[in-house]
């Protein structure tokens, strides 16, 4: 199938839905049927342990078949899974070989559970879902991705608060429109490809959402003059010497277009509101990354840019050019591509690429909190109610000032766990870590004062009170101690381990 061939209509979707529902073509039904090996191989693109595991002729195997594996099937064995002849008329399916006698995929059609247990359909060009039989390479300039890595992650660090107003920018085969419109009243999805927007419609319809406002331009042409609750983008944030590939390259040099967007956002936030981007930055030889970014941060936002990973220009060219499928063509071509990727670098000083999450608070402060952290261990997805929380606790301590801290009462959170260090038989620790077993899954160290004062925070004393008893048990000026010790309980609260009992934040 060419990309840029009819996408099928949405009218009777539900008839196709039901049908899928009913042969149990969901995530759980494909874990079921495949096993955990074949499902994971499938993740990885490799589909031999999924032919194998389907050389039956349930309805649920057909589908595999027809929109996993992209294998054909006889029409007989797919009128037993599908309402067969509705899903060649509304353009689901086509006849192909002797008399027709068999049908095949127009579109890749993947399972994809929701955060409640949703069962939806992420529909994407034939090869082109990550995981796919094809894999993710390779393809035209108008391909419409499914989901991925980034695609899912960006869907999980999502603050995910009731809204009124949702903008899902560049939404491609809609993952991120369709989450939105769970807790949004209303969804604008826009795209530089209208195919992704017939993609997005397609994935909305099928997976028995409500129906987006559908708008096609670039960055936020489309919603000019419009605000919103809420933005989110997993753009298309390849830094390359040129726009090949429309669903990765932007078309502007370097970062410029993660810029672009960051920088636009603040107009656009309604007052509380949230954006939340995935994104690559350059690392510029005499520049710190993170000045480059906080220079990206519009005015009246917080911010909090947390970069999961590091490349060198190597790594990062051969990385994209293997997406590309550009590594399979001839080796001269290849390498002139990878000759103009370092060009592009060299003449722009970059010595390596950074890529994270950023997301922007509109809080309107005059002191914005702008958080810049490098964070390449594991965490806990979802991340949504972890990203609310930072900026509740920023505001909170903008909000107090030391004397109002050691007025305040605090909690331990209830996931911290506590661990002391030391040789094994020593009379005391040689230090203490409190540790967080949920979401950015933080350690820190603290000395004896810390780990003290965190162990008997319940939210019965205030940390003055706290501080007191310690200075006594200490045999330690109290004065002292409450002068040298906010900044360390300021840091616990920032981090996550100490919540304030009934302390102020962000609704």
């Amino acid at each position: 199938m060419s990309t840029t061939s009819s996408l099928p209509a949405s009218d009777r979707s539900s008839e196709l839905r039901e049908a899928l529902l009913a042969a149990a073509f969901t995530a759980d039904g494909l874990l079921d049927l495949l096993g955990a090996p074949a499902y994971a191989a499938l993740a990885r693109s490799e589909t031999v342990p999924a032919l194998r595991a389907t050389r039956g002729d349930s309805p649920l195997e057909t589908l595999v078949r027809l929109f996993l594996l992209q294998e054909s099937v006889a029409a007989g064995r797919a009128a037993g899974a599908l309402p067969l002849e509705l899903c060649l008329d509304e353009g689901w399916l086509v006849r192909e070989g002797a008399g027709g006698g068999d049908v095949r995929a127009t579109v890749d059609v993947r399972p994809y559970g929701g955060p409640e247990g949703q069962d939806w359909f992420i529909v994407s060009d034939l090869g082109c879902a990550v995981g796919g039989a094809g894999g993710a390479s390779g393809h035209g300039e108008g391909v419409v991705l499914g989901v991925g890595g980034a695609s899912t992650t960006l869907a999980g660090i999502t603050v995910r608060t009731p809204v009124g107003t949702a903008l899902d920018l560049g939404t491609g085969s809609g993952i991120q429109a369709l989450h939105a419109a769970q807790h949004a009243t209303s969804v604008t999805a826009t795209d530089l490809n209208p195919r992704a927007l017939d993609f997005t419609r397609l994935t909305l319809a099928l997976s028995g959402a409500g129906e987006a406002d559908l708008r096609v331009g670039s960055l936020f042409e489309p919603v000019e003059g419009e605000t919103y609750d809420l933005i989110v983008s997993n753009p298309p944030f390849v830094i390359s010497p040129g726009a090949r590939l429309t669903y990765r390259d932007g078309g502007m040099g370097g970062d410029d277009l993660c810029r672009s967007l960051v920088q636009g956002a603040g107009e656009r936030l309604n007052e509380g509101g949230y954006a939340q981007f995935l994104a690559n930055w350059q690392h510029v030889d005499g520049e710190e990354w993170q000045e480059r970014l906080r220079s990206w941060v519009p005015r009246g936002c917080d911010a909090w840019i947390v970069q999961r990973e590091v490349q060198d220009i190597t790594q990062y060219a051969e990385l994209w050019l293997r997406d590309s499928g550009d590594h399979r063509t001839d080796p001269a071509e290849y390498a002139a591509r990878y000759e103009a990727w370092l060009d592009e670098f060299e003449a722009r000083k970059t010595r390596a690429v950074g890529f994270g999450w950023i997301t922007l608070y509109k809080s309107g402060a005059e002191r914005p909190s702008i958080v810049t952290e490098e964070w390449p261990h594991p965490v806990e997805q979802p991340l949504g109610e972890a990203v609310r929380a930072h900026f509740a606790r920023q505001a909170y301590l903008r909000a107090h000032d030391d004397a109002a801290l050691l007025a305040d009462r605090f909690r331990l959170v209830e996931e911290v766990v506590q661990e002391q260090v030391g040789l094994a038989g020593a009379e005391d620790p040689e230090h203490v870590i409190l540790r967080q077993n949920r979401g950015m899954r933080r350690a820190t160290k603290v000395d004896s004062v810390g780990a003290g004062f965190a162990g008997v925070c319940d939210g019965t004393l205030t940390a003055g009170q706290i501080l007191d008893a310690i200075a006594q048990l200490l045999e330690e000026d109290p004065v002292v101690l409450r002068d040298r010790t906010p900044q360390a309980i300021r840091l616990l609260v920032e981090e996550g381990f100490l919540e304030p009992v009934g302390g102020a934040g962000v609704e």
